[in-house]
């Protein structure tokens, strides 16, 4: 095949509707179907293979399927990054609030009375509102919110962490 700027023009406009049809069909994507193709021409501008006219078309397919198998791969590793990366902060985040966790325990076990862990058990963990909580403490609403405030101030100060 002759490589003159002329010859190749027209091999492109004879060639690019077929060839872009076939890559849209592998990849489903005009902007990849279309990088496809030019990656096929572009390797062939710069190889300047030798090819016999009646397989021109032949070697162009061929040529434009290759580069379609590439940006499949591609995306696939990309895919599988992209998941490996999430698995892992989601890894991450469950072992930090792990973590806190054990932190916000050893406070409250270490840094609070045991009125105020009974108060925090029953409105958090037991899900009771105030006036529940006070009810099964045999103490007032307001002393259930005076236990809760002052708890929870303790947590903060004592995990430095912000209101």
């Amino acid at each position: 095949m002759d490589y003159n700027k002329t010859k190749f023009e027209r091999l492109f406009k004879d060639n690019y509707p077929h060839m872009y049809r076939m890559a849209f069909s592998m990849v489903q994507n005009a902007d990849d179907a279309k990088d496809a193709v030019h990656q096929a021409f572009a390797q062939i501008w710069r190889g300047k293979p030798q090819i016999g006219e009646d397989c021109t078309r032949g070697y162009l397919l061929a040529a434009t399927r290759n580069q379609c198998l590439h940006i499949l791969r591609d995306r696939q590793l990309q895919r599988r990054m992209e998941e490996e990366l999430q698995r892992e902060t989601a890894e991450q985040k469950d072992e930090e609030r792990e973590e806190l966790m054990q932190q916000l325990q050893q406070v409250i076990e270490g840094n609070l009375t045991e009125q105020d862990r009974r108060v925090l058990k029953l409105h958090y963990e037991d899900e009771l509102t105030y006036e529940e909580t006070a009810s099964a403490l045999g103490i007032s609403s307001s002393a259930v919110n005076k236990h809760i405030t002052r708890s929870l101030a303790k947590i903060r100060t004592t995990l430095k962490i912000a209101k």
